[in-house]
């Protein structure tokens, strides 16, 4: 057997590789120098990067690293021990170089994996805020369409606009499946359906106001969530959801302001109320919002102040309504009493000419009887007549007088006369009616009644023959006794009280 030499014989240098090699260190070299330009130009640019100094380290390892690919270049020839010392120094410093950055960087990573926690901190916070600021928006727009919404209310006083408009606008908000309006019935025991948006349950359905859920609506001034089972959530009959829908009821102040009955508007109470139910669409992930409840309690106010100032408008139109009834009933009844005082004028202007003549008549007469031949009873007789005639004659003219019954004034004709006299005339007057009824008449003056009186005779012989006269009428047998005498009021009895109770009289003895 042959001896084997294991040894493998020296391997000449190609040049092709040998170009290859050169050419390679020569590229490497040249990254490796960039590198750090890059790494210069960073750290200047960069004001908030906290590792400035790891920066430096690893620009000082890159350029070692690529000085020794550079020196590498003059290893492919024959080379000095120069070159070798050279390339000994460059690759013991891009050890100790790499050694310390490798150091380093155990330090740093984790500051650097804790930027990192940071940063998606900062980042989830940045979605936050994002969702904020659309809640915000949001909440900005809701805003706008409550002004909107307010304005629309208050632009109308009739009471049906005004709840339809605001079930519509809430409904086109607020995205809603359905909103609906429970009033009160009149009797104030139920609740009846009154408004709907889609009109998917009949108008006038009703629901006792005794239950719990209508109990808790009632007693809460919040919007409140009900079970979308609730008699009150009965508006949306559809029952092919798989995922129940989000319901909330509302209560609505109904002010009494009237006393006045409104058709088809019940008789209501301070503390009564109605309820808006609001429904969010079925199979849906939506579900109430803080600002959309408040918005919903908001709407809620303003529609309560909005029918206050509908049922002021409907009370001042219905009194407006009564005043005219009432100012037509007066000028109806001011007719009637000027066609009666026409009547009663034209009455009295024929009674005038009718009675008077007659009357004048009498009087001439007897004044022409007294001036012929009479014997004493007879002279007596026509002069009672006379008088008669005479006292007549004036309450015909007060009653005839026109003007005097219209101001309701009767002026006193206030002379000197006889008083003596005037109480002889009237037993004159009375004696032939006393005699009619066999009765006599007795008439007794004080001594120290005065003859000399100052009044009006006539009115007072009036009111003497009036008394006198219902005596007469009321006297069946014996005598009428007429006194008079001068009224001293006594200290224990009230000077202006009279025992005297008057009698109504027709007129006649």
């Amino acid at each position: 057997m042959d001896a084997c030499d294991c040894i493998e014989p020296l391997w000449q240098a190609d040049d092709l590789l040998v170009k290859y090699q050169y050419i390679s260190d020569f590229f490497i070299a040249l990254a490796y120098f960039s590198i750090p330009l890059e790494l210069i130009y960073f750290v200047k640019k960069s004001s908030f990067f906290p590792y400035r100094w790891v920066l430096i380290q690893f620009g000082a390892f890159i350029v070692l690293c690529g000085a020794t690919h550079l020196i590498n270049l003059w290893t492919f020839a024959t080379y000095s021990k120069t070159i070798a010392v050279v390339m000994t120094v460059a690759k013991a410093a891009t050890a100790v170089v790499s050694c310390i950055t490798a150091l380093m960087l155990v330090h740093i990573i984790p500051d650097l994996l804790s930027v990192k926690l940071r940063e998606r901190y900062l980042k989830d916070k940045a979605e936050e805020l994002d969702k904020e600021m659309g809640i915000i928006r949001t909440q900005e727009e809701t805003g706008r369409h409550v002004h909107m919404l307010t304005h629309e209310i208050r632009s109308t006083l009739d009471r049906h606009t005004i709840l339809r408009t605001t079930l519509v606008e809430l409904g086109r908000t607020l995205g809603l499946a359905e909103c609906a309006l429970w009033m009160p019935s009149r009797s104030g025991t139920a609740l009846h359906l009154s408004h709907t948006i889609h009109n998917s349950a009949p108008i006038g359905l009703v629901v006792p106001i005794n239950l719990p859920v209508v109990s808790k609506v009632f007693n809460s001034n919040r919007a409140e969530s009900i079970p979308h089972t609730s008699p009150l959530a009965s508006i949306k009959a559809d029952t092919s959801r798989y995922v129940p829908p989000e319901v909330v009821a509302v209560r609505v102040p109904l002010l009494h302001l009237t006393n006045f009955e409104i058709n088809d508007w019940p008789e209501l109470s301070a503390k009564s109320f109605a309820v808006m139910v609001l429904m969010l669409p079925p199979d849906s992930a939506r579900k109430w919002r803080t600002h959309e409840l408040e918005l919903v309690e908001v709407v809620a106010d303003q529609v309560a102040v909005a029918l206050s100032h509908a049922a002021i408008l409907e009370e001042s139109m219905r009194a407006r309504d009564l005043l005219m009834e009432q100012n037509i009933a007066l000028d109806a009844a001011r007719r009637e009493a000027e066609m009666a005082i026409c009547a009663r004028n034209d009455f009295l202007a024929v009674m005038n000419h009718e009675m008077r003549t007659p009357m004048k008549a009498i009087v001439s007469l007897s004044s022409l009887l007294l001036e012929t031949t009479l014997t004493a009873e007879q002279r007596l007789m026509i002069e009672t007549i006379l008088k008669s005639s005479d006292f007549l004659v004036t309450l015909t003219n007060d009653v005839l007088d026109i003007s005097k019954l219209g101001n309701g004034s009767l002026e006193l004709d206030i002379a000197p006369f006889n008083l003596h006299a005037a109480f002889t005339d009237v037993v004159n007057l009375i004696k032939p009616v006393a005699a009619c009824k066999r009765l006599s008449v007795m008439v007794s003056l004080a001594p120290e009644l005065p003859s000399c009186a100052i009044g009006d005779r006539k009115r007072l012989m009036q009111i003497m023959l009036n008394v006198a006269g219902n005596s007469i009428k009321f006297t069946k047998e014996g005598h009428i006794s007429i006194a008079a005498s001068i009224a001293r009021p006594d200290s224990s009895r009230d000077p202006y009280a009279s025992n005297l109770h008057p009698v109504p009289s027709d007129g006649s003895f």
